[in-house]
């Protein structure tokens, strides 16, 4: 894989996600802006250890779709066009979120980065080549704890897709080669605990294993 250089990340991406966080899904015909959020680019975790987090005793799962990008952009807005020609490779992760962390922000309507950038908060695949996926669309999410499915999810149902979603950033952004793009989860998402092994795959792609450590610095 090549240097991170960012990652973004998306959030209300699934209707039915949105829906159990409380929050009104986007018209797909009447969409606004989508909601973006960074992790710093050393949260990537590749060996599946991930050590429980500091401040928290609500660890959650989200399970998505990651794509990486293998050229800079252009300067200014893309077209859907250029913008899926950015992208090189994709794979599966976890954006890991501290969920009674980012609760109380949002109910005091503050900033809820401490919530979902932390360290070892990206757990992930490694990236395969988008000519090795296949159409993105026909492919479906998968996350097991325990052996028990926690989130299935089809990417055609993401209200905003991959190229959606850069066109988007790049009214914002400028997006470069080493970009990692969390494209949002499905519903089902929950806890984890210290000792819980996970399985996330997109099916038929790729997929990775790993399990929840005792915190960094325990014994």
């Amino acid at each position: 894989m090549r240097p991170v250089h960012r990652i973004y990340c998306v959030g209300r991406n699934f209707a039915d996600h949105a829906r159990e966080m409380g929050a009104a899904p986007a018209d797909p015909e009447a969409r606004g802006r989508p909601v973006f959020f960074l992790k710093p680019a050393d949260a990537i975790v590749l060996d599946g250890v991930v050590p429980y987090p500091p401040g928290t005793r609500e660890l959650h799962h989200e399970v998505e779709l990651v794509v990486g990008l293998g050229r800079d952009a252009p300067h200014g807005e893309l077209t859907r066009a250029a913008a899926a020609d950015l992208v090189e490779s994709c794979g599966v992760g976890l954006d890991l979120t501290r969920r009674d962390l980012q609760a109380d922000a949002k109910a005091r309507g503050l900033p809820w980065d401490i919530g979902k950038a932390f360290d070892a908060s990206a757990p992930m695949s490694a990236l395969v080549p988008m000519a090795d996926a296949g159409d993105l669309a026909s492919r479906t999410l998968t996350l097991e704890v325990n052996g028990e499915r926690r989130q299935h999810g089809a990417l055609r149902d993401l209200i905003w897709d991959v190229p959606d979603i850069l066109v988007e950033l790049s009214k914002l952004y400028r997006l470069r080669a080493g970009d990692l793009v969390f494209m949002g989860t499905p519903a089902g998402v929950g806890p984890l605990a210290v000792g819980d092994r996970f399985r996330a795959s997109l099916d038929g792609v790729v997929a990775f294993e790993g399990a929840i450590a005792p915190p960094a610095g325990s014994g």
